[in-house]
């Protein structure tokens, strides 16, 4: 089936899809930094003492999405997105009004749940159990709306916030979130889409099926995930620390900001390729590449200063996130079935949701310490080296035990 013919033939779940992913950027590390430096002068508080507080909140949010990720394999898409929209809109609220650091560490908490953990995991998990035979293209179109976010996003905070001030800006996103997100969202999942022959066909010829528990007790499962979690503690970590690195290299805010318009258009090509990719040879094949990016990022973001290094640096972030958010988000249903992969990817993702918390906190800490920052980047690079030997090996120990099944 052709792209346009995919598109063409399900645009009403694939567009939900990608509004969930995209609204889910008022919760990404991208869009809350950019209140940092404010909260920072505001309470008195340093870079640790924030990214501390970012970390814990953010862990709490991982600790609680196990549980209430797997609502999307009990109750219908529509329900889950209107309570995690109308919640996330009510912590954005919550972030413009805040007037004491447990407030603050509050609303963090509530926009990390509902904006990076459910939003992110219900598009995701939809698009995969909406399209078996075609996960791949499903999963890398839904996903197009987090370099969408990444474009517009942090560009629209910085107008924003030099009109109303950062409390206005949040402000505004929340009232978005109510009035246009709720309502558009509400319309496109009023039908729920009934899978084709060829996806009930796909789903049979996945075979074992695997639980969470059993899932939880594959070594595999830690493995892989020690690696490609990496993308979500390197790009965290430095995103919220943005406004520490544009004053150490001597670049504006804006221009920092203009620079996720080169992150959008990477995770666009990336995503756009790798979706076809992974439905002609699986995810398992291609796992092994996928921190290849990230590693060439952290090179040049440690050896080279020049304001144009930003602009590369971002663009082979989106590179990575492009081919790391489709291929893992396609990965875990290949490897472990879909009948309970709700449960499953939320386990996956509250992973993924703890590196991002740490990477905040840890990073933070050591420039508290005086430790350099390109110091610590290289040190990124360095593990993302590693661990694509892991994946390699990793990817072989799925082939050889038959888990994972080409698809035809």
């Amino acid at each position: 089936m052709s792209y346009l013919k995919f598109l063409r033939e399900n645009a009403r779940w694939l567009s939900a899809s990608y509004l969930l992913a995209m609204f889910s950027g008022v919760g990404q590390t991208f869009f809350i930094s950019l209140s940092t430096g404010e909260l920072r002068l505001e309470f008195g508080l340093s870079h640790g003492d924030l990214g501390l507080l970012y970390m814990l909140a953010t862990l709490g949010s991982a600790l609680t999405l196990p549980y209430v990720g797997k609502s999307v394999d009990h109750f219908p898409v529509r329900t889950v997105a209107a309570v995690v929209i109308s919640a996330l809109a009510l912590f954005s609220f919550s972030m413009a009004a805040s007037f004491s650091v447990w407030m603050i560490a509050l609303s963090y908490y509530g926009l990390r749940l509902c904006g990076q953990g459910m939003m992110t995991h219900t598009a995701v998990t939809a698009a995969g159990r909406w399209f078996s035979a075609q996960r791949g293209r499903a999963v890398s179109i839904a996903l197009l709306g987090l370099p969408t976010a990444e474009a517009l996003f942090p560009l629209c905070f910085v107008t924003l916030a030099g009109i109303f001030g950062w409390r206005g800006a949040w402000t505004v996103a929340a009232l978005v979130l109510l009035l246009a997100a709720l309502p558009v969202l509400m319309v496109l999942l009023s039908r729920d889409r009934v899978p084709s022959a060829t996806d009930i066909a796909s789903v049979k010829a996945e075979g074992r099926q695997w639980t969470r528990g059993e899932v939880l007790r594959d070594p595999r499962f830690w493995l892989v995930s020690c690696g490609i979690n990496a993308p979500a503690f390197i790009a965290t970590a430095i995103f919220f620390h943005q406004v520490y690195l544009v004053n150490l290299r001597g670049w504006s805010l804006e221009l920092f900001a203009s620079a996720f318009l080169g992150m959008a258009a990477g995770v666009v090509c990336a995503s756009l390729v790798i979706g076809p990719l992974i439905d002609r040879f699986s995810a398992r094949q291609l796992l092994p590449f996928t921190l290849v990016p990230l590693s060439l990022a952290c090179l040049v973001l440690a050896q080279y200063h020049a304001p144009l290094s930003a602009f590369i640096f971002m663009a082979l972030i989106g590179i990575s996130n492009g081919f790391n958010s489709t291929l893992v988000s396609s990965f875990w249903p290949e490897a472990y079935g879909t009948r309970h992969m709700g449960a499953i990817r939320a386990s996956a993702f509250s992973i993924t949701v703890f590196a991002s918390a740490a990477g905040p906190g840890l990073v933070g800490w050591l420039i508290d310490l005086g430790v350099p920052f390109d110091t610590q980047v290289r040190a990124m690079g360095l593990y993302c080296l590693v661990f694509c030997v892991v994946l390699t090996v990793m990817a072989r120990t799925y082939r050889e035990s038959g888990t994972i099944l080409k698809p035809e």
